[in-house]
């Protein structure tokens, strides 16, 4: 039987192009929100998740770094889809005949120079491939979409321009869950560790907590807060670092982190994926 993978949007959607990518040959399971796509998880109905949790224009993904502690599920893997928008419209249409264009807040706003230039009245949409559906549903030739190029495959659609985003090195990072952990090996391999936690109410609690990875040479490469339940008092902190918590010099860093933290919790151990040595590499 195919692995089945679940993903927030529609057929066409860039979340289903990062699930083909990481397991081709396996059976998608579209869902209308992001609780849907963990749930399906969580009760079995699929055996991953595959959800975005950052973006390198728009930053991180709303919601995804509340919802996934509390989810209960862990991250087993990564992954990263460099974005490619285009501008499609039903067949017959050009960009002569436009006058909106749609899709999601995110899409709208890493293409606004197009946009722009065009002319073109933004309305904002559920998602990308719905976005696409809907322009293809509609059988109007004013209407647009901005959306993967599989979506005009899917909905039948007219591709007018190509590669519309603003920046070419638009890419979004892909977390892959499961209802079971399935933590990485400690090797020579590269591993990336992710967590969770909640400093102690003590003084300079977060400089002291995060001293160890400082004295102990750890990489962080993510550092995100988010309120709890909407307590301003209340903070946890999302935490990706380079390394196995078995590896010493982790392992003593995450030690004198847990020792200043009322709460920590690891949500996943798993491999780096291949994009992380490019940008590394870029970034020299």
């Amino acid at each position: 039987m195919p692995v089945i993978v679940s993903y927030q949007g529609e057929p066409g959607a860039f979340s289903s192009q990062a699930a083909l990518q990481a397991f081709p040959d396996c059976e998608l399971l579209p869902c209308a929100t992001f609780e849907d796509a963990l749930a399906a998880v969580s009760d079995g109905t699929a055996r991953y998740g595959m959800i975005p949790i950052d973006n390198s224009i728009a930053g991180r993904v709303a919601d995804i770094h509340h919802l996934l502690p509390r989810s209960g599920l862990h991250i087993i893997g990564e992954h990263f889809l460099p974005i490619r928008f285009h501008l499609m419209a039903l067949k017959g249409a050009t960009l002569a005949t436009l006058k909106t264009v749609q899709s999601h807040i995110h899409a709208l706003g890493q293409c606004r120079k197009m946009i722009r230039k065009l002319g073109l009245k933004a309305e904002v949409a559920a998602d990308t491939a719905g976005s696409a559906r809907q322009v293809a549903e509609a059988g109007d030739l004013t209407r647009a979409a901005i959306s993967p190029r599989i979506a005009a495959e899917v909905y039948g659609l007219d591709i007018l321009m190509e590669d519309i985003e603003d920046e070419k090195h638009n890419t979004t990072r892909f977390v892959i869950l499961s209802k079971y952990p399935e933590f990485a090996r400690q090797g020579p391999a590269k591993t990336v560790t992710t967590l969770v936690f909640r400093v102690r109410n003590i003084p300079a609690a977060l400089y002291k907590a995060l001293g160890g990875f400082a004295t102990n040479g750890i990489n962080m490469t993510k550092l995100e807060s988010y309120m709890v339940d909407g307590h301003f008092s209340a903070t946890m902190f999302y935490l990706d670092v380079e390394g196995h918590p078995d590896d010493p010099h982790l392992k003593r860093a995450l030690q004198e982190l847990e020792y200043f933290s009322k709460e920590m919790k690891i949500l996943g151990v798993y491999p780096a994926h291949a994009f992380r040595e490019s940008f590394a590499e870029a970034g020299e």
